[in-house]
C-alpha cells in the first residue's frame, strides 16, 4: 500500500497535534515542579514552562505558542488548586502580557529575532504584565511600581537563560525527522518574506 499526499498532511496535522499535546504536557509538569522548588526571591520563578512555549513557537507558530502558555497557566492552576486565586490572576495576565509581545516580536522580526530574544521580551512582558494586574487587581498603592526595576532586572536574567534552554532544545528538536521537513519548509518561508 502506498501513501498519497493527503495521507501525508493527515499524518504531518496528526503529528502537530501530538507534539503540542507533549509540549502542554510537559510545560504543565515544569509549572508544578517549579511551585515545588525553592524560590531564590519572594516572588520570583525563573518560569521554566516558558521553555515549551518559545520551543512551540519556533516549531509551529504564535497559535502554538498561545496554546502551550494558556493551556499550562490554566491546568497547572488547576493541579496546584490555585484556579481564580490572585496569584492566578497574576499568572494570566502576565502570560497574557507576555504572549502578546512575543507574538509581536516574532511577527515583526522573523528570521532576524531568536529564542533568547523572543524569551528575553517575554519575560520583561510577563513582570510588566503582573505588576499591572497587581495594581488594578491586588494592591492599589503607586508603591507597587517601585518594585519594577528589580523585577525587570530578574526577568532579564531568566529570559536569557530560558532563551538559551529553548535555543538548545530546539537544536536537538530539529536533528528529529519529525522536525527536519518543519525546519526545511521554515527556512523556505524565510526566504520567500
Amino acid at each position: 500500500m502506498t501513501s498519497s499526499a493527503v495521507d501525508s498532511q493527515d499524518l504531518e496535522q496528526v503529528r502537530r497535534r501530538v507534539f503540542l499535546a507533549l509540549f502542554v504536557a510537559l510545560a504543565v509538569a515544569l509549572h508544578t515542579v517549579e511551585v515545588l522548588l525553592p524560590n531564590p526571591l519572594p516572588w520570583f520563578r525563573i518560569g521554566l514552562a516558558n521553555i515549551l512555549a518559545l520551543a512551540a513557537l519556533f516549531s509551529y507558530g504564535i497559535q502554538a505558542l498561545w496554546i502551550v502558555s494558556i493551556s499550562r497557566i490554566l491546568i497547572g492552576s488547576l493541579l496546584l488548586g490555585s484556579l481564580f486565586s490572585p496569584g492566578f490572576l497574576l499568572s494570566l495576565g502576565g502570560g497574557l502580557f507576555a504572549n502578546s509581545i512575543m507574538s509581536l516580536s516574532y511577527k515583526l522580526w522573523q528570521g532576524r529575532i531568536g529564542p533568547i530574544g523572543v524569551s528575553v521580551l517575554g519575560a520583561l512582558g510577563h513582570v510588566t504584565g503582573q505588576l499591572l494586574v497587581a495594581w488594578l487587581v491586588v494592591i492599589r498603592h503607586p508603591s507597587i511600581w517601585m518594585l519594577l526595576p528589580f523585577f525587570l532586572l530578574f526577568a532579564l536574567i531568566s529570559g536569557i537563560i530560558n532563551g538559551l534552554a529553548a535555543d538548545y532544545l530546539l537544536t536537538s528538536l530539529y536533528k528529529h525527522p519529525a522536525f527536519f521537513k518543519l525546519k526545511a519548509s521554515q527556512a523556505e518561508a524565510e526566504e520567500h518574506t
